[in-house]
């Protein structure tokens, strides 16, 4: 096994199998990183306020995993301190009649994030080179072509100004086994349990190689992938949390100025 790249470098042929999910660095309990995940967080939270404030930059955050790879507990515990007032979660599901009618990147379009938004995709328009290839929906000619449909649908994104980060969660099978064992023994978990999961299951391996191919051939410098191992939950938000951190730092954003001569108001009893 190799240590973690975390970025996935453009251009570069992913393996999975050479990257442990079960990593954590030099860490080996959650309380070693307790504190600065917590200082991360509060800090991510003063940042995507301030991004609000300015109106100037915005941030699409995406997710992809397998089933139970924790998309909902990053965003609850990474994400969890944002403003709902700049911030929306889109689930991308089966689509609808109406968004099956037009292109595949019309439903993700008119999600993605305005000047002074932060927008987080649990899953996204990968769906339709993850699961539409492994379950055969449309052709091979089809959803092989999607790769440079998406590469430029991101480019223009990142051309008017949002900032893209995209997250991989990759987990083992062993863990993703746990973890459904884990929701039917807990019946306040059930309902996040379906017995189409198993399904999904039995096509791991064809999964794997679909998740190879989007982190190979769609990780670019404007949009880049990072592979975050995530049998942990702590590791993950903790890797998450300082991507994220030293992104929206980067921005260097400001407080717009207020209006003039604010320090000769006087608020009347």
């Amino acid at each position: 096994m190799l240590d973690y790249p975390f970025l996935v470098t453009p251009d570069t042929k992913v393996r999975l199998a050479d990257y442990d999910p079960g990593y954590s660095g030099e860490y080996t309990h959650r309380r070693e990183v307790r504190d600065e995940r917590k200082a991360n967080v509060e800090r991510l939270s003063e940042l995507q306020n301030l991004l609000h404030a300015e109106g100037r930059h915005a941030l699409l955050i995406v997710l992809q995993a397998m089933d139970a790879g924790g998309k909902d507990g990053t965003i609850r515990c990474v994400m969890g301190g944002f403003n709902p007032q700049g911030v929306h979660v889109t689930s991308f599901k089966v689509p609808t009649r109406r968004e099956s009618a037009h292109d595949f990147l019309w439903r993700i379009h008119r999600n993605t994030p305005g000047r002074g938004e932060v927008a987080i995709f649990n899953r996204s328009h990968y769906e339709d080179v993850l699961v539409v290839r492994v379950h055969g929906l449309v052709p091979e000619s089809v959803w092989r072509a999607r790769y440079d449909h998406i590469n430029a649908f991101e480019k223009e994104l990142a051309d008017s100004g949002v900032t893209i980060r995209k997250f991989f969660l990759h987990i083992s099978k062993a863990e993703q086994k746990r973890r459904f064992e884990k929701r039917l023994s807990n019946p306040s978990k059930n309902w996040k349990f379906a017995r189409g999961d198993l399904r999904e299951r039995e096509r791991w391996e064809d999964y794997m190689a679909a998740f190879e191919d989007v982190l190979s051939l769609c990780s670019t410098d404007y949009a880049p992938w990072y592979m975050v191992p995530a049998d942990k939950k702590w590791y993950r938000n903790l890797v998450i949390s300082r991507i994220l951190l030293e992104t929206l730092e980067s921005l260097d954003m400001h407080y717009p100025p207020g209006e003039p001569d604010l320090d000769k108001v006087v608020i009347p009893d």
